[in-house]
């Protein structure tokens, strides 16, 4: 609680990381561009904004989603144990509490609404924002999911990531092109502002939770498994999309390459129209 009684201290804590990029921005602009600053005033004025809007955002993330991530993991994992030792079948509330914090924080990312909505307006429709967005959000659902069962079982972190990029790398030699750096960008933006806070306590409460398991070799990694399977699920989608425009195409003749109107039939099917 100490966040919420000392603002000021927040504040200049917050100022002092925001401020050294302001300040290569007017260095940039006013020396190497040599250009005048267009509005200053509307741009301090933004930038106390950001300072508060950051100040805020992570006094909000101490005080409730820290604790809440935490502590709704320790309760779901605290009596899954039998005899000391780690039972992977026993959790099975937390691989379904992982997988809907995983979708829905996912959805509300405001990163990827904007990605998705600038992917819908620069491909002219042949990509659906609403299917973008929910094949990233399924994604990440698994991904953590599949993180927390490592957690539970101890499983080497390198053996999920190495055979998760073996998929990602077949995928984009028989994925459209067109969706393939889309894909790609998905798997970053996952990792914002909303998903990162829940899914990180996620990982820390049950890795302290579970025997025999460390909070910092177990507990971390969530982040990787939220960036990565986002780019398989937003190919599969791409793909599936592909096949169903061919389907209606014709069973048996063989279909040009993935183009506009076989994406928006496919997204349309599938998806639905974001």
């Amino acid at each position: 609680m100490e966040l919420l009684f000392d603002p000021i201290k927040l504040l200049l804590a917050t100022a002092k990381d925001v401020v050294p990029v302001l300040a290569l921005l007017v260095f940039f602009q006013l020396v190497v561009l040599r250009r005048p600053l267009p509005r200053p005033g509307r741009i301090a004025f933004g930038f106390c904004l950001v300072l508060v809007g950051m100040a805020c955002f992570l006094g909000g993330l101490d005080l409730a989603l820290f604790p809440v991530g935490r502590t709704m993991a320790l309760q779901l994992a605290a009596g899954a144990e039998s005899g000391g030792q780690a039972l992977w079948t026993a959790y099975g509330w937390v691989y379904l509490f992982a997988f809907l914090v995983g979708f829905s924080t996912t959805i509300a990312e405001p990163a990827l609404i904007a990605v998705a909505n600038k992917a819908e307006e620069a491909s002219y429709k042949a990509v659906s924002a609403l299917g973008l967005r929910v094949a990233v959000a399924i994604g990440v659902a698994v991904g953590i999911t599949l993180g927390t069962f490592r957690i539970v079982t101890g499983t080497p972190l390198h053996l999920f990531i190495f055979a998760g990029y073996v998929v990602v790398a077949v995928q984009t030699f028989f994925a459209p092109r067109m969706i393939v750096p889309l894909a790609y960008d998905s798997g970053g933006v996952t990792t914002s502002t909303v998903t990162v806070p829940l899914v990180a306590a996620l990982g820390l409460g049950l890795a302290s939770n579970v025997p025999g398991r460390s909070p910092v070799l177990d507990g971390f990694g969530l982040i990787a498994f939220a960036s990565l399977f986002p780019i398989i699920s937003v190919l599969g989608y791409a793909q599936l999309a592909q096949w169903m425009g061919r389907r209606r195409k014709g069973k048996g003749r063989r279909a040009p390459p993935l183009g506009r109107s076989d994406c928006v039939a496919g997204a349309n099917q599938t998806m639905g129209k974001g």
